[in-house]
């Protein structure tokens, strides 16, 4: 029968990663690497934590961003409010903080 790492209903690794992703979002508002540089994503109309329906559509928007050759996040290179695809869907931007205070500019 197996342990609960070789049974049939163990979770997989690409399971365990969005989850792990989107905890991330809503805990911290950044995976580790956003935290590293002291970035932070946040909704893009008020600068408030994402909501955990934005934080489940920002994930699902990185599919979306994947179509047409990864076109939704190189877009992030020449939009204004450096935002990909999956921002824009989501209603979020990300932005540098100082600290515990995220710049506001990044967001309106």
């Amino acid at each position: 029968h197996g342990d609960c790492w070789t049974s049939p209903r163990a979770p997989d690794a690409r399971s365990i990663s969005w989850i792990a992703i989107i905890v991330f979002w809503i805990a911290r508002q950044a995976t580790p690497g956003k935290m590293a540089i002291h970035a932070k994503i946040v909704d893009a109309d008020t600068g408030a934590p994402m909501t955990r329906a934005q934080a489940i559509g920002r994930y699902l928007g990185y599919y979306v961003s994947i179509l047409g050759l990864g076109f939704g996040f190189f877009s992030v290179g020449w939009d204004r409010r450096k935002q990909g695809w999956h921002d824009k869907l989501a209603g979020t931007v990300v932005v540098r903080s100082r600290g515990d205070v995220a710049r506001r500019d990044s967001v309106r």
